[in-house]
């Protein structure tokens, strides 16, 4: 039997307990990567027994994923947030395809450790893309949904042109994200260039645009 449908806790709304073990997974790979990421690690952060923790994720991947889909969650609604008096729907998505490229970079600050969270769930995503699609592809829905629901106003306007609107949000995501992976782990060691982000977001967000311009 499945273990509680473990999987499903990635996307659903996170009871406290399950926020205190998310939590303390952001602060272990913002600190030590994917390294510091143990489960023992998370336990001796929250205090809480091991089978408190395993009740709620049957392990590592578990954990992982559930930190995908509150990650994602969040951006989908924050991007919301922003794009909602935007002009247009190309308007939309043009920020939205900016803001995952350009990401901290544009933000300043705690640069560095955020750093080492992006480069430890690049590598993740990755591996987890082929040991568990089903389960990611729950965990980033809510930014593919968002994407595709902004696309299909594009077709609506006559911006965009027609087609399955939630097939090309997921072909725009697998684009923009595995770039982002990849300059990720490319920058883990180096400080990243906030020009060559915004560059790279012009660059990614004009084939974008090609693509699916009516």
């Amino acid at each position: 039997m499945y273990r509680a449908s473990q999987a499903d806790h990635a996307i659903m709304e996170l009871d406290d307990r399950n926020q205190q073990i998310v939590a303390a997974a952001y602060d272990l790979l913002d600190e030590e990567g994917l390294e510091g990421l143990t489960i023992r690690a998370v336990l001796q952060r929250t205090g809480l027994a091991r089978r408190a923790l395993y009740d709620r994720f049957a392990g590592k991947d578990d954990l992982v994923l559930a930190v995908f889909a509150h990650t994602l969650r969040r951006a989908a609604e924050q991007f919301g947030d922003q794009v909602r008096d935007l002009p247009d729907p190309l308007a939309r998505l043009h920020h939205i395809v900016a803001g995952i490229v350009i990401g901290r970079a544009a933000m300043g600050g705690e640069w560095q450790v955020g750093q080492r969270r992006g480069a430890a769930l690049s590598r993740e995503h990755l591996r987890l893309a082929e040991a568990r699609p089903v389960e990611l592809q729950k965990a980033v829905s809510p930014l593919i949904d968002l994407i595709a629901t902004i696309l299909s106003q594009g077709m609506a306007q006559g911006q965009v042109r027609q087609g399955p609107a939630p097939w090309m949000a997921l072909l725009v995501y697998n684009l923009v994200s595995t770039t982002v992976h990849s300059q990720l782990l490319a920058e883990e060691a180096a400080t990243p260039d906030r020009q060559h982000r915004e560059a790279l977001a012009a660059e990614i967000w004009e084939f974008c645009r090609r693509a699916i311009a009516a």
